[in-house]
């Protein structure tokens, strides 16, 4: 049976030293770190997300400012916003929630925030520094947080068989990266990945990011693996992830499960990022 690797005590205590960091700031400087969100259109997800990351943000002493526009602004008038932020020196972070509604460039809007602002570490020059090793300002938060959960597990990784399924931006690709940069053998797999089930069973590490629920199921998990399910699926019954959990659980080491495993580290780290931009701009980093 996986010993279960709970995410959302291991983000509690990333936001107390978070939390004590901006005190500190504070004390010093007297510059209150502040994360600006742009929230586009009213979908019900990222109304969720975002009021969760205002809650979080307050717990530990960081300003928010949300600006929730409407659906059908122009695309224009969202990068106006973003170039305003840019140049505001109070903005610390910049966070574009998305997915954005349709009609709307993701990538150019995405791509106008401020590398010195990218909390997210979606940037094409944060990204690209940590492809090339060489530090990014913002590692991207959820790949960085289930990091973290894998770290936090106590097993050395170096030489150790990994296997992401996923290639987005946001998590499968950077989280290869990652991995690889702590000397894993590192495999992506995608929808188009021949006999998925039997690559999956080589991976001491299974990182599970591909976005439908229970696809990975118990016995594609090697047995002793670590599972970090990455996926948030919501079905009738609740919420599961991308990895039949039960069955998965009976084979692992350890194991992530949904809630309580990935999602709180991805707002951890964002906080985290935020104390972070806030501090170069202080002269500390």
């Amino acid at each position: 049976m996986g010993k279960i690797i709970d995410g959302k005590m291991i983000a509690s205590e990333l936001r107390i030293k978070v939390a004590h960091g901006v005190e500190k700031l504070i004390e010093k400087t007297k510059i209150v770190p502040r994360l600006s969100v742009i929230l586009v259109g009213n979908d019900p997800g990222s109304e969720v997300y975002v009021r969760n990351k205002e809650k979080h943000c307050a717990e530990v002493g960081i300003q928010t400012e949300t600006h929730r526009l409407p659906a059908d602004i122009g695309q224009d008038r969202v990068i106006e916003i973003i170039e305003g932020l840019n140049k505001d020196q109070k903005t610390h972070g910049i966070l574009v929630q998305i997915p954005l509604p349709k009609g709307l460039d993701e990538v150019k809007i995405l791509n106008t925030i401020s590398p010195m602002k990218d909390v997210d570490g979606l940037h094409p020059n944060n990204l690209g520094r940590l492809l090339r090793g060489e530090g990014p300002l913002f590692l991207p938060c959820t790949p960085a947080g289930s990091m973290d959960l894998i770290l936090s597990t106590g097993v050395d990784i170096k030489g150790k068989e990994a296997v992401v399924v996923g290639r987005s931006n946001i998590v499968g690709k950077p989280m290869a990266i990652m991995l690889l940069e702590k000397h894993a053998t590192v495999t992506i797999c995608h929808s188009r990945t021949m006999d998925l089930p039997g690559v999956c069973r080589r991976a001491d590490i299974l990182v599970a990011a591909i976005g439908k629920p229970k696809f990975i199921q118990g016995d594609w998990i090697k047995e002793g693996a670590i599972v970090i399910d990455v996926g948030m699926n919501r079905l009738p019954t609740g919420l599961v992830g991308d990895v039949d959990y039960e069955k998965a659980e009976k084979r692992a080491s350890f194991i992530t499960p949904v809630p309580r495993g990935v999602g709180p580290m991805t707002i951890a780290m964002l906080l985290k990022n935020t104390l972070i931009s806030a501090e170069r701009f202080a002269g500390y980093r």
